[in-house]
């Protein structure tokens, strides 16, 4: 059997190095990234991965990932070197998540965790699937330790995927994953999609104003093609070129900086350490990680 392992700083094929003597090279990036085509997205995913690896501490990393199922887009170096927490409401995903120390059923909007509980809280194509983002988005940063980060990606609600998403049927999105994109079990128990709701706060500049005035500094954002476009052009030219052709059109009518192929984005936030800095916070006491307060639904709070 020939198997290849796709490593963006070394292509040698495994089979190949054990044929020379060597031994397989660790593994360097996570499945959920080797899946994505060329493209934005993939890039963006890279240039995310960087930032994460060099502002994350080097030891005792705490994760709180948010609707976490079986693949994280995390890299594998600070997976490696992290304990990672994950909740989710679909006993599926719970059943098939193998990388976390601690899996937890439950609802991101409505659970919560000790102040200062974690360094990173990982949000991934989860937000527009929730009815009370802010509730949410209030947990995660109450959540977070000084410096800490959020890792939010998600649909563009104003791109031309995101329209079609949001208004179109749920029946649809199965249909579209099982015979466009290829997705056989599509639909299924645990299997994607899942219905979406595009509260107004996944919008990106709305996401960018909450942030602003919960004491959360952006430092990273960028939207890009989604990664429906390059799939389509491999795996239907005709269809791809046609969607291709709607949104030049599209970009015609829209403001020179917007492009209607910009599904998908990515924004890192980071917990401000100074608390004059911060004009939505508030000082709280910090129970200690056995305290049943981590282990009970909450009220909603803002960042501490």
């Amino acid at each position: 059997m020939n198997m290849t392992v796709t490593d963006f700083t070394d292509t040698v094929p495994i089979a190949a190095r054990l044929a020379t003597g060597g031994s397989p090279p660790p593994a360097v990036h996570p499945q959920a990234l080797l899946e994505l085509p060329p493209g934005e997205a993939r890039e963006s995913l890279l240039a995310v991965h960087d930032i994460l690896g060099s502002e994350l501490p080097p030891a005792g990393l705490r994760i709180y990932e948010a609707g976490g199922g079986s693949t994280s887009f995390l890299p594998l170096q600070v997976l490696r070197r992290a304990h990672v927490t994950v909740v989710d409401i679909d006993e599926d995903q719970i059943r098939n998540n193998d990388y976390a120390q601690e899996t937890i059923l439950g609802d991101v909007q409505t659970w919560r965790f000790p102040p200062g509980s974690f360094d990173l809280v990982i949000c991934y194509n989860v937000i527009e699937h929730l009815p009370d983002v802010e509730a949410a988005l209030s947990g995660f940063c109450g959540s977070l330790k000084q410096d800490g980060l959020i890792l939010i990606g998600a649909p563009n609600p104003r791109s031309l995927s995101g329209v079609v998403t949001k208004y179109s049927p749920h029946w649809f999105h199965v249909w579209f994953y099982r015979y466009v994109r290829g997705k056989k079990k599509a639909g299924q128990p645990g299997e994607a999609p899942f219905p979406t709701f595009f509260h107004p706060l996944v919008t990106l500049s709305n996401l960018e104003a909450f942030a602003k005035t919960h004491g959360l500094q952006v430092i990273y954002r960028r939207e890009y093609e989604s990664p429906r476009f390059p799939e389509m052009r491999a795996r239907i030219p005709v269809l791809a070129s046609l969607l291709d052709a709607f949104a030049v059109a599209m970009n015609f009518l829209l403001p020179a900086n917007v492009d209607a192929r910009h599904g998908d984005y990515h924004v890192i936030l980071r917990k401000r350490r100074n608390e004059r800095d911060a004009v939505h916070s508030q000082s709280q006491s910090q129970p200690s990680a056995g305290d049943a307060f981590a282990r009970r639904p909450l009220p909603r709070q803002a960042c501490a």
